[in-house]
């Protein structure tokens, strides 16, 4: 499709992605084969910000390609034949519930159509009509199976991942995240990271634009079903890997995304103006609304929707194009060291992780357990460990065994003793036979570790400035959305917690806003309440909806189990009449006092409470006002059931009753000589703790309190002053 570049670039990609928002609303639309634009729709839709830097990179962009093809070439011929290869590594990770499901011979397979379509050499280009051979370009863009890690391990570049999730969606990424049931990326300066999976909604792959988003998001995500042998009849010949590298090196569709209104751009001088994408695998010459005369469209290239077999070619004009934006933007892939073989050192001793602590403990001493990996040719047999707090003193450890080359060793050190507070734990690994490591990259780790003293109560509104307070913490394993203080929203004062559910795309990732620990010995009651304001997108009524929920959790073993106290969702969570289509923000009315009753955990040792959300990509959840209020009784009010409270006393006096009284008829006052003075009369029966009676316009002297029950009377002698 012929590109618009001119002084209008930037209003014409404006209303190019207004045109693509306009489509989709808060609901996902139909997929298309190649998840490509729409991912990029959400991803602008959701960051103004990124809306702005994205258009305006893409404008410079095509203006730097208009320049460049008319400086160096003529505006109607471009060759991208300069005699330079870029030879980029490549990483497959193949995430299923049977990675081996795809063969080595099957990723060899995908490699060498790859590499033969981008460089003009794949078999079937002989296909290609006459009037459109010419338009076969050759890129010098190839692509080589990763031989090291990012982290410097022996590798073949096929990444095998067992997940339970049997596919993936491409709006949330989640296949490119460890976390949500997929794997991270390898360093995407280094490597060109393709995801292989079960996608969800007939999808066969989608790819990210240049700076479009995360940097630990950027690559290729395809079906394992696309590639060649695969069982996706007229799309197996591995052309989706092909043409969601050309989004990857940023192409656009060749149609321009316009819904066959013949005015959106694939920013390209060569390829024929089309209408909409081809479905189909055509013969000859084809015409459309765009192009309705002459050799017709060009059905034959990689970015159309062709079948497999109809796919045949990158024009020249689009290699030029992707060959400049490995070189804007990812230009650093061209000097990665990915393809060089690892050579073994003989003495390499790696700290691989720091397993404990894990960011919260609940006592003041601990013993760290790390892993060990050797990297080295030799076997370890000894090794120095060294354990740093705080940049004090450090704690030596001498560790013996048996490690072999490129195997793993958990080893737990010795205890260390920690005070209340937030501390930085180093530990660093050294000496192994009693000699040099001959690679001191990898010998240090560094996490911190928090440890307070339990509390009584608490009483936390996160008005102050720090966040989360002392002695609070939050677990978010997917290190993306999730719990935060905010500002101008509060049911009291200025401040609340909120969790943007709204933009939390992660259906069923868990957030944690864990509390100080507990210690409910020697109380007699302990009472745990809080604010809470909620809605929803989705109407409460409907029914299999993925809801938003909140629980508030119990941990006895400092939060490695938890048992749930408080659980809502839908209609039993929202503080809200309706549903809101935009982010909530509560109304000072939409606020909702929830309590729980810690009674069972009063001496049971301490205990870690935590709030948790689970996402259903609903609305906001706000928090504020956490009160955890614990009681103790008098023990002489234990010991008797029945006090009366001070004596002697001037003005007032409290009645107190331990347990709350049953079959209480009602309290009186006499005089020393009999007189009734005052009686409070109780109707139903089933009595309170503490009731007071007014004694100040009695004289001074002596009097009894009489309390009457259905079975007895009591009584108390008391002084007025």
């Amino acid at each position: 499709m012929k590109s618009i570049i001119s002084v209008s670039c930037f209003l014409l990609l404006t209303l190019y992605f207004s045109v693509l928002f306009a489509q989709k609303n808060r609901a996902v639309q139909k997929q298309e084969q190649c998840g490509t634009m729409q991912r990029l729709e959400e991803n602008l839709k959701h960051d103004p910000a990124l809306k702005i830097r994205f258009n305006h990179q893409l404008e410079s962009f095509n203006r730097m390609m208009a320049l460049k093809t008319a400086r160096q070439l003529g505006v109607d011929s471009v060759s991208t034949v300069t005699g330079v290869t870029y030879t980029i590594p490549i990483v497959f990770h193949i995430v299923a519930t049977n990675p081996n499901i795809v063969t080595d011979a099957r990723i060899m397979a995908q490699l060498d159509v790859l590499n033969k379509d981008f460089s003009g050499t794949n078999a079937d280009a002989g296909s290609i009509p006459a009037f459109f051979k010419p338009l076969l370009g050759k890129s010098g863009i190839q692509f080589c199976l990763a031989q090291r890690t990012p982290d410097g391990e022996i590798t073949n570049g096929i990444d095998r991942l067992r997940t339970t999730k049997k596919a993936f969606y491409n709006f949330n990424d989640s296949v490119k995240h460890a976390a949500l049931g997929g794997v991270d990326i390898w360093d995407g300066n280094k490597y060109f990271n393709v995801w292989v999976c079960v996608l969800n909604n007939s999808l066969l792959g989608y790819a990210t634009f240049p700076n479009d988003g995360k940097p630990a998001e950027q690559g290729v995500v395809i079906d394992y079903r696309s590639m060649p042998g695969g069982s996706f009849a007229n799309y197996n010949e591995g052309k989706t890997l092909t043409h969601e590298t050309g989004h990857y090196f940023n192409l656009f569709h060749i149609w321009g995304d316009d819904g066959g209104d013949c005015t959106g751009s694939d920013f390209i001088d060569d390829t024929p103006n089309q209408g909409n994408s081809t479905s189909d695998c055509p013969s000859g010459i084809k015409i459309d609304n765009c192009t309705t005369s002459g050799n017709g469209i060009l059905y034959e290239d990689f970015m159309d929707y062709s079948f497999d077999p109809c796919l045949l070619l990158f024009t020249p004009l689009q290699d030029a194009r992707m060959e400049s934006a490995l070189l804007t933007y990812r230009s650093s892939l061209t000097v990665s060291n990915g393809c060089t073989p690892i050579v073994l050192k003989i003495l390499d001793a790696q700290l691989k992780t720091i397993d404990a602590p894990v960011q919260r403990v609940c006592t003041n001493s601990f013993a760290p357990i790390i892993t060990i990996r050797n990297k080295g040719s030799q076997t370890l047999t000894s090794l120095l460990v060294k354990t740093i707090i705080d940049n004090g003193a450090p704690v030596n450890y001498t560790w013996n065994g048996t490690i072999a080359s490129l195997t793993n060793a958990t080893v737990t050190l010795n205890a260390i003793t920690i005070t209340p507070g937030i501390h930085t734990v180093k530990i660093f690994v050294a000496s192994p036979n009693a000699g040099t490591d001959e690679n001191n990259t990898n010998d240090t780790l560094t996490t911190t570790v928090q440890y307070f003293d339990a509390v009584q109560t608490i009483t936390e509104g996160f008005e102050g400035n720090t966040f989360p307070p002392q002695a609070w913490d939050i677990v978010n394993p997917d290190q993306l959305v999730t719990w935060q203080k905010v500002t101008g929203i509060a049911k009291t004062g200025n401040a609340s917690v909120m969790i943007d559910n709204v933009n939390n795309f992660n259906i069923g990732e868990q957030d944690y806003l864990r509390l100080p620990e507990l210690n409910l010995t020697n109380i007699d009651s302990a009472y745990f309440s809080f604010q809470v304001a909620a809605s929803t997108f989705t109407p409460v009524s409907a029914a299999g909806n993925n809801w938003d929920t909140l629980e508030v959790l119990a941990s006895k073993d400092c939060g490695a189990t938890y048992t749930s106290l408080y659980k809502k969702w839908g209609a039993t969570l929202v503080t809200t009449a309706l549903e809101n289509k935009d982010p909530f923000v509560p109304a000072p009315g939409e606020w909702r006092k929830d309590s729980i009753n810690l009674t069972a955990y009063i001496n049971a040792g301490k205990v870690l409470l935590a709030f948790r959300n689970t996402t259903g990509n609903e609305n906001n959840i706000y928090l504020d006002d956490i009160n955890i209020r614990t009681q103790i009784i008098n023990p002489n009010l234990k010991a008797a059931g029945f006090l009366v409270t001070p004596n002697p006393a001037r003005n007032n006096i409290a009645v107190q009753f331990y347990p709350n009284p049953a079959n209480l008829k009602s309290i009186q006052l006499y005089s020393q000589v009999g007189q009734k003075l005052a009686e409070m009369n109780i109707a139903t029966g089933l009595g309170a703790a503490s009731y007071t009676i007014d004694i100040h316009r009695y004289p001074a002297g002596t009097y009894i309190v009489r309390v009457v029950f259905t079975n007895k009377v009591l009584t108390k002698k008391i002084i007025k002053e």
